[in-house]
């Protein structure tokens, strides 16, 4: 069994102040897949660029304190690229693509679409991109792929405990959520609604008091996977409990194809 655990954790080295290093020791992901990480890998302690057990690489934004992705990896890819080669994207360090032997992963930060919505347009572009680098990576190395990562969407009513107070709100929007429907009708799987379709399971919380222990959250980071990859997924988990940021980690098993 293959475990990949994805968490945008809001600034690694804040979480690494709250408990993250212990966590990976006691969880023992066997690839682990960070967004928001807010640092260059020089800005990060010894502790934090090389975890023992793990190979670790890092998509930093250009700019210092935003965005970014890592994975560490107790599997050696056959390769790592950063981003998705379309610089307005890739300077802002939100795609971090990994080839295997049995699939490609890539771990992605989509982009806020902001308070005044002003970044919707730049969120749609991207994630309509990223579908289209998807394609290419299908037809060039006959692989499937799994999409980790924050969305920063939640799809369906479902998915969020308020919708109607958020129906216009950055994250929720018309177009955002269109966006997933389109996504999933080419055939990936939301692995996580494809096992429970129960309500009040969410990822992203508010900082403001009491919001977290009340439950009033949004699922907004999803382990989505091609038609042939799904046959292997086991299980597909959201840990609420683990603290640290204001996003929890979201886990995927899969079995081996051998």
């Amino acid at each position: 069994m293959l475990t990949i655990v994805s968490w945008n954790v809001n600034g690694l080295r804040a979480c690494a102040g709250k408990g993250f290093l212990n966590w990976i020791q006691n969880f023992k992901p066997d690839i682990l897949c960070l967004q928001e990480i807010k640092a260059h890998p020089g800005q990060l302690t010894p502790e934090l660029r090389s975890i023992p057990g793990y190979k670790a690489y890092f998509h930093p934004a250009q700019k210092k304190g935003y965005s970014g992705v890592a994975i560490y990896s107790k599997l050696n890819p056959k390769a790592v690229k950063e981003g998705i080669g379309i610089e307005k994207f890739d300077v802002e360090g939100r795609a971090l693509i990994a080839e295997f032997d049995d699939f490609i992963l890539i771990n992605t930060y989509f982009p806020n679409g902001q308070r005044d919505l002003g970044r919707i347009p730049y969120k749609l572009e991207f994630s309509n991109q990223l579908i289209e680098h998807c394609k290419k990576l299908q037809k060039t190395n006959n692989r499937e792929i799994l999409i980790c990562g924050d969305y920063n969407v939640a799809h369906k009513e479902i998915d969020i405990k308020n919708p109607k107070a958020n129906e216009n709100n950055s994250g929720f929007t018309k177009p955002e959520r269109e966006w997933m429907d389109h996504f999933l009708s080419l055939g990936w799987t939301d692995t996580f609604r494809h096992f429970n379709k129960e309500p009040d399971h969410y990822t992203w919380w508010s900082y403001r008091p009491g919001v977290r222990e009340k439950n009033i959250g949004w699922r907004i980071d999803y382990h989505c996977v091609t038609a042939e990859l799904m046959e292997n997924v086991l299980k597909s988990e959201i840990l609420p409990g683990v603290m640290g940021s204001d996003h929890c980690p979201i886990v995927i098993t899969l079995k081996s194809k051998s």
